[in-house]
């Protein structure tokens, strides 16, 4: 009886309900989404074994090795029973450090070194630069019978005949030896396998052909120090060498002319004891010069500063006046009692819906002084510059993207009317409230909740509203007396264009960085601030 009243005071413990199998891991009845699952792993797995090879083959190590992190992490997530959530942010994830943290840390990087004209490459790759910058024909070089070769796609090359042995490059390979090949009588080659001869009267007749071949330079080996193969004629080929010598050991080129011996430097170029310096250099870390030099630079510095000044106007204007136009035509066109408010309202927001880029042109060639219609029909012809004017063309500019960003504010300011609390306008008109003080202490307010965080993206895309600044004025007319290429209408973010050399001229990579950096956390402190302004509203 005891024993029964012990066991029956025992809790019974039942056996744990057996989870199913997921089906991604079935092989049968559903499992066939373990195969889909398989399948992708592997199309992953061999781009990602592909990517690291590539980066092995350029030594790019980085790349490797967040390569094979990454792949590494993929396999986990997705052949791991655990990190459920995980399977669903991963790609997400991975996206957001490649085009974000890995942009933005390059960026910075970049930013921290002199990279540009000039200093584009590595030390080995200014010192080949150098080498073939200062090549000239070898006095006693023979002269090698030579066609011009091509290969799909638009490669050009010599094919040479030294002493029997036909031998081709090209301007990125160096002469090799070639099997099989055919040379003429005169001993120039006329059949080369791999490749396709241009014929004579080809190359005559072919301009661009042609400069093609006077520029074309095909190493002779692997070391530039032996020069390479020219040909002024297309027949014939000569060897090319510098006058400067390269010593690995010491890390100097001489120039066995003169006997003079250029040095690296801390900045990156190879100098003589005499100052002067050979024309290409490599990058190299420079620290916070480049943030330095863009308040001390003499050249640069004035110029960036109206610059900056006008990029916070012209962000602070646009959504100002567009912001109090939208929502007074909105207000406007809100009454039941205006008839035709739906063409209006169309008719209004028609700007809107045409292309920025293609607004902007078509306004450049309206306020043309000399032919432009906004001349010829509002101002009886008069010659107004109003693209070359500073003055004129800040307020063309203004006007133009006022113009294109109010249907945006009319729109949203519709809406936000329509939403209203009825009841609270109606307390406050028993109130005896005004018009004007139902809109100052209900209206406003209510409609800074909603578009307060619109206003803020808003400046924040008119401080970078690269669009308008570059098809209207293209940051003209410059500044007088300056040797920078910047101009009256410039935002900083066209700015940054025109320094980094993209645009054409000379190349500033490191301090267009440095400029991005710099927009980038005025961006982020004035939204910050914005943002905390925008609680005490929604809190008011």
């Amino acid at each position: 009886m005891a024993q029964s009243t012990s066991a029956a005071a025992q809790p019974r413990t039942t056996s744990p309900t057996p989870q199913p199998e997921p089906h991604a891991r079935r092989w049968r009845g559903n499992g066939a989404g373990f195969l889909v699952k398989l399948a992708l792993m592997a199309i992953v797995n061999a781009f990602g074994v592909l990517v690291i090879l590539q980066a092995w083959a350029v030594e790019s190590w980085w790349i490797l090795g967040a390569s094979v992190v990454l792949l590494l992490l993929a396999d986990i997530v997705y052949f791991s029973k655990r990190a459920l959530p995980l399977k669903y942010l991963f790609p997400g994830l991975v996206f957001l450090f490649i085009f974000q943290i890995f942009t933005m840390g390059y960026t910075a990087y970049v930013a921290l070194t002199n990279y540009g004209t000039g200093h584009a490459g590595s030390m080995e790759q200014a010192v080949d630069a150098a080498l073939i910058q200062d090549e000239r024909r070898v006095d006693d070089s023979p002269a090698y019978p030579l066609a011009i070769v091509t290969q799909e796609p638009d490669v050009v090359g010599f094919a040479i005949n030294d002493e029997g042995v036909v031998r081709v490059g090209t301007e990125t390979e160096p002469l090799t030896e070639v099997e099989d090949a055919e040379v003429a009588e005169n001993g120039t080659p006329t059949a080369v396998p791999g490749w396709d001869v241009v014929p004579r009267a080809e190359l005559y007749a072919d301009a661009e052909l042609q400069e093609t071949v006077l520029s074309l330079r095909v190493p002779v080996s692997d070391e530039a120090d032996d020069g390479s193969i020219r040909t002024r004629e297309g027949t014939r080929g000569t060897i090319y060498q510098s006058s400067l010598e390269w010593d690995p050991d010491a890390q100097t080129l001489t120039n066995t002319d003169t006997g003079v011996v250029y040095s690296p430097t801390a900045t990156g170029e190879f100098a003589a004891p005499d100052g002067t310096r050979l024309t290409t250099g490599w990058y190299v870390f420079v620290g916070f010069d480049n943030f330095v030099r863009a308040f001390t630079d003499g050249n640069l510095a004035g110029d960036l500063l109206q610059v900056t000044l006008w990029t916070f106007a012209f962000a602070a204007l646009s959504v100002l006046v567009s912001f109090g136009l939208g929502l007074f035509f909105a207000i406007v066109y809100n009454d039941d009692r205006l008839r035709g408010r739906k063409v209006i309202r169309t008719l209004l927001i028609l700007p809107y819906a045409f292309p920025a880029f293609m607004s902007a042109l078509l306004w450049r060639g309206m306020l043309n002084s000399e032919f432009g219609i906004v001349n010829d029909l509002f101002f009886f012809g008069a010659g107004i510059g109003w693209l070359s004017d500073p003055w004129l063309a800040k307020f063309a500019v203004l006007f133009v993207n006022v113009w294109l960003s109010y249907p945006y504010w009319f729109l949203v300011s519709t809406g936000a009317l329509q939403s209203l609390p009825g009841d609270t306008l109606e307390a406050a008109t028993i109130d005896g409230a005004g018009r004007w003080r139902k809109f100052q202490y209900i209206t406003l307010p209510l409609l800074l909740v909603s578009t307060a965080p619109l206003a803020i993206s808003s400046f924040a895309f008119s401080f970078n509203n690269f669009t308008i600044i570059y098809m209207l004025t293209e940051g003209g007319p410059g500044f007088v007396n300056s040797p920078s290429r910047l101009g009256a209408t410039d935002i900083l973010i066209s700015a940054i264009y025109k320094i980094s050399g993209v645009s054409g001229g000379v190349a500033d990579y490191g301090m267009a960085s440095a400029l991005s950096i710099m927009v980038f956390v005025v961006i982020g402190i004035i939204s910050a601030l914005a943002f905390r302004q925008t609680r005490k509203l929604e809190e008011f």
